[in-house]
């Protein structure tokens, strides 16, 4: 599909662009220069000025501001690393950008004016020095075409600044205001227009997204990189590096991969700015994105309370997830406090104990550096993703709890028998349990664990989180017998619990009858 690359000096609003077009928040925006240092990217759909035409996507990227890469007075970060040393990255990132761009939108600050930095790059884009746009091996070896924005136009007493944006001598710049909106449908329905013409089929949804998320300096941009063959991140020693939570889509044995590669984290009580705030909230909306999590721990250092922190977030989310100990490749000759030798076994026992609420997840020894065991990893979260969305049959199921009942039932709680009447898997990705009682108060958390853990033995979706509900019977036959309709749905018999009592309902959805009622629900349907 046609790329658009936005470049630019710093604080001229390229990111807020970004998502004045994608119409999303996903750059990070603030007025601190350097916030953008990789490529960031999205597909947006543009849609046809009069909506009678077909709709066009674009690859739109978003680069770091050229020219300045550290606010005043913050050179060096607070251990002291001199952030000027990733300048060569981020010029890297900006000529890749603008090298495969098919458009090129140079972003300009219309309200300060035409400054120094901005002739400075308007020249190096002539010049090709800011990456190449000349397209080799294509027809008449055309340039690509650039294009002026001129940005932070809120209102009309602006318009006259933004026009003498002509004298960069790219034709009359497009306006726009990620402040006001000011002139965003002119300027949507421009980059429709200048879009190459070829309607390319949307794309389709790729077969997996996996979100990759860990503390600082957990090899996350190297595995991104290790999986797209090329430095498509920054990889640095300095801590920190990846601030906004990058979109990479790949090609793995075939298949559609999207690796979301996330900020490094640190303990919240460490933030030094409202950036790294911003970074948690993406990192938090990509677990949620995602189809499987890729928690990356260093086996170099002890798990530390941030790896507690994100092993929560990731329990919240009932996503699966792989645990990788990257670095496996240095850590694996290292000694344990007792001059044992460190073994994959031992890791493991040391990880389970530390974070026990991640006792389903695999586990993947690996080092994105030298590509070891990267492979199997991700087809590891492929077979993952196939467990999530794996749905069992009613008949199976309730078969299953019989057979766990049978051999160990619920402790009686004064002299009141707990009884399941009914499982149903109500929904996939995570696995979905409903389970008809007659009160969920005699259901224990240990006899709940319990019967996860039976799960996991039998079911085949052992290695993902399993959403276990309980349902009172009483509030679901009072809704029941509320509804009209036709259909066949039996009830249990309250003294008896067989299913004797008929119901005619018609056009009620089951699975969503169980899950979305807040305490009660108790039903067999003919199926």
């Amino acid at each position: 599909m046609p790329r658009i690359a936005i470049v630019g000096r710093p604080n001229v609003g390229k990111s807020s662009l970004l998502n004045l077009i994608a119409q999303e928040r996903i750059a990070i925006v603030d007025p601190t220069p350097g916030v953008t240092r990789d490529r960031l990217s999205t597909v947006v759909d543009l849609t046809h000025p009069d909506l009678k035409g077909p709709i066009k996507q674009i690859e739109l990227t978003d680069t770091g501001g050229y020219g300045v890469y550290v606010a005043d007075g913050q050179r060096y970060n607070e251990i002291g690393e001199d952030l000027a040393t990733l300048t060569d990255d981020i010029e890297q990132q900006i000529a890749d950008a603008v090298t495969g761009a098919d458009i090129i939108l140079f972003a300009v600050d219309c309200q300060a004016g035409i400054t120094s930095q901005d002739q400075a790059i308007c020249q190096m884009l002539r010049e090709q020095k800011l990456g190449r746009r000349d397209k080799k091996g294509t027809k008449n070896s055309e340039l690509t075409r650039v294009y002026v924005v001129a940005t932070k136009c809120d209102d009309s007493s602006w318009e006259p600044h933004a026009y003498e944006l002509s004298a960069f001598g790219f034709g009359v710049p497009l306006i726009c205001s990620a402040t006001s909106k000011y002139f965003r449908r002119n300027l949507l329905d421009r980059l429709y227009e200048i879009t190459p013409n070829e309607i390319f089929e949307p794309e389709p949804e790729v077969d997996m997204k996996i979100a990759i998320v860990g503390k600082r300096n957990a090899g996350k941009s190297t595995l991104v990189n290790h999986l797209a063959g090329e430095p498509r991140m920054i990889v640095s020693e300095i801590a920190g590096t990846t601030r906004d939570a990058v979109d990479v889509k790949l090609e793995f044995d075939g298949k559609s991969l999207l690796a979301i590669d996330t900020a490094g984290l640190r303990r919240k009580k460490s933030f030094q700015d409202n950036i790294e705030w911003y970074a948690l909230d993406r990192a938090e909306r990509a677990i949620k994105r995602a189809d499987v999590v890729v928690f990356m721990v260093d086996a170099t250092t002890e798990i530390s309370q941030v790896d507690e922190q994100l092993g929560k977030m990731i329990v919240d989310s009932f996503k699966p997830v792989v645990i990788v100990i990257n670095k496996w490749d240095v850590a694996k000759d290292a000694s344990d406090e007792k001059g044992r030798k460190v073994t994959p076994a031992r890791y493991e026992e040391y990880f389970r104990k530390e974070l026990g609420g991640l006792r389903f997840a695999p586990i993947s020894f690996m080092s994105a550096e030298d590509g070891l065991n990267v492979k199997q990893t991700i087809a590891l979260a492929f077979e993952l993703h196939e467990q999530n969305n794996t749905r069992v049959g009613t008949g199976q199921l309730n078969r299953v709890i019989k057979g766990i009942l049978e051999k160990r039932g619920p402790s009686n709680r004064l002299g009141t028998e707990a009884k399941v009447y009914f499982a149903s898997q109500v929904k996939t990705a995570p696995p979905t349990i409903v389970l008809v009682v007659n009160d969920p108060d005699l259901f224990t958390n240990n006899y709940e664990r319990f019967l996860m853990n039976r799960f996991r033995e039998v079911m085949p979706f052992d290695e993902v989180p399993i959403k276990l509900i309980m349902r009172s019977r009483k509030r679901v036959e009072r809704r029941l017998r509320g509804t009209s309709g036709k259909g066949n749905l039996h009830v249990p018999d309250q003294e008896t619990g067989k299913f004797d009592t008929e119901l005619e309902i018609e056009n009620i959805d089951r699975d969503a009858l169980l899950v979305d009622l807040p305490d009660d629900a108790s039903l067999y349907f003919d199926d």
